[in-house]
């Protein structure tokens, strides 16, 4: 066998680190938070992902909850300027506005304040990595919502503990610059039959109970949507159709409507949402 030289080493040898570096994950990309008003976080790859065009509408589109809205612009605004805020749980029924209220919420602040207020979505599958995305955000010179949509916790779910200690209940605490904003359907973010189960096999129930019940508590603020009136819900179409200058007579518009929300079966903002995309489909109409 041919002795190898040690320029044919050195060739070796680079090739094997070549081969090793390829198969070594990429590094993390870093996070610019200068990039964007609002974000998505990616726990996967520990960064938070730029969102150049928010899906929202305008705050004044956003009729029948008109106590919370004020209650919730409040609480962000005291945020934006460094004052005392809680973290708040928007709850209640479906399609009346809960998610986009927060995020209009956000943008009437941020633009009125002028404080880099920046609003970061987390997914309820990701609440486990709520401590990694902390940890990121309280360094940086900017104020921030975190966000997540439609939380709830189902049976042998145990994440909601790492919610309760992001929250408030540990060491650090969550950090001056961090406001948790979340909806759900829930009032206490867990299945009536879960604390029921809780009650019925433990050995102390109250306290079993109490622990899942008591991750509501972090939120300060409950904000409650309700099922919307009639009249509420006509409100709500002809908000729509004065601001994108749909032009309808009033008494066909009451009725298709009304026979629009008779065949869904129930009447939300949502519902008349999807009225008025129809409608705008119709006249042939971009919104």
């Amino acid at each position: 066998m041919a002795k190898m030289d040690d320029s044919d080493i050195a060739g070796r040898l680079d090739r094997i680190i070549a081969a090793l570096e390829r198969m070594a994950p990429e590094p993390f990309p870093a996070n610019d938070l200068t990039a964007a008003d609002c974000f998505v976080w990616n726990p996967d790859r520990r960064h938070m992902e730029p969102v150049r065009r928010v899906n929202r509408v305008d705050i004044a589109l956003i009729r029948g909850v008109d106590r919370v809205r004020d209650i919730l612009v409040e609480n962000t605004g005291r945020f934006a300027a460094g004052l005392p805020a809680n973290n708040v749980l928007l709850w209640g029924a479906r399609g009346m506005g809960k998610s986009s209220l927060v995020k209009a919420a956000h943008a009437l602040v941020a633009g009125e304040s002028g404080v880099s207020l920046k609003l970061v979505e987390i997914h309820r599958e990701d609440i486990g990595t709520l401590p990694a995305l902390l940890n990121i955000l309280k360094a940086a010179p900017h104020r921030f919502i975190l966000f997540c949509d439609d939380l709830s916790f189902d049976h042998d779910d145990t994440s909601y503990k790492s919610l309760k200690a992001a929250l408030e209940g540990g060491v650090e605490g969550r950090p001056d610059n961090v406001v948790f904003y979340a909806t759900s359907n829930r009032r206490h973010l867990l299945p009536r039959d879960m604390i029921d189960n809780e009650r019925s096999t433990a050995i102390n129930p109250s306290e079993a109970v109490e622990e899942k019940v008591s991750l509501s508590d972090r939120f300060g603020l409950w904000l409650g949507f309700h099922k919307c009136s009639q009249d509420e819900y006509l409100d709500m179409i002809d908000g729509y159709v004065r601001h994108y200058g749909l032009e309808r007579d009033a008494d066909a518009l009451r009725a298709e409507a009304l026979e629009w929300a008779t065949t869904r079966g129930s009447r939300s903002g949502r519902v008349a949402w999807q009225f008025v995309q129809d409608l705008a489909g119709r006249l042939g109409k971009r919104i």
